[in-house]
């Protein structure tokens, strides 16, 4: 009992006890999922994200997309029902870091790929309200007008490979090709086209 009341009237003490208990869920947690080959390793069908999305991926990143959008479908029935396979691990093994989260405002981006046409994506993204009426989403015409940074993109790419993203040298070398004269627009467009495709077709 003494102690009880020690912990709660001492603060140092509280906040040392506190560290510890976080400490011990985080390993409990986190340190066998580093050792897993489910969570380690792509599922079929996973591959890294060409120049194009990885600079969209970038730009989502950038302005703040995922603290209304997660990419994650949990194991729901009224989720696995509307959005498909819940989400898992192998499909997010080349995103750093990844856009997983169980709060979201928009709806659920884990397999939003090739459910609308580019110009749809086009479309919401300049004005939303424009194919969703009652969305509250902002409006990002300048994605349109600012150009992609090839340079900027390559480097990410190379940092990327030194991670464990199996880029080639041959597709370092192309990706300045293929982000010439894209507009940030095309770069989101072109990620947003590349989610959850691997499971997307599973129940």
């Amino acid at each position: 009992m003494k102690m009880q009341h020690l912990i709660e009237e001492k603060v140092g003490f509280l906040i040392v006890f506190t560290t510890i208990v976080i400490s011990v869920g985080l390993l409990v947690q986190v340190v066998p999922l580093a050792f897993s080959k489910e969570v380690i390793n792509p599922i079929a069908g996973v591959k890294p994200y060409n120049a194009l999305q990885v600079a969209g991926r970038d730009i989502f990143v950038r302005e703040g997309c995922y603290n209304c959008h997660s990419q994650m479908i949990r194991p729901f029935r009224a989720e696995t029902e509307r959005y498909g396979h819940y989400s898992v691990a192998g499909e997010s093994v080349y995103d750093r870091p990844f856009q997983w989260g169980s709060k979201r405002t928009g709806p659920d981006l884990a397999r939003v790929g090739g459910r609308y046409s580019d110009e749809w994506h086009r479309a919401h993204l300049l004005n939303p309200r424009d194919v969703v009426p009652e969305s509250n989403m902002p409006a990002f015409p300048w994605l349109a007008k600012n150009k992609v940074n090839p340079e900027e993109i390559v480097s990410h790419m190379k940092t990327l490979r030194k991670l464990g993203t199996p880029y080639t040298d041959e597709e370092l070398a192309k990706a300045p090709d293929e982000l010439k004269n894209k507009s940030e627009l095309d770069a989101v467009i072109a990620y947003l086209q590349g989610l959850g495709l691997a499971l997307k077709n599973k129940r």
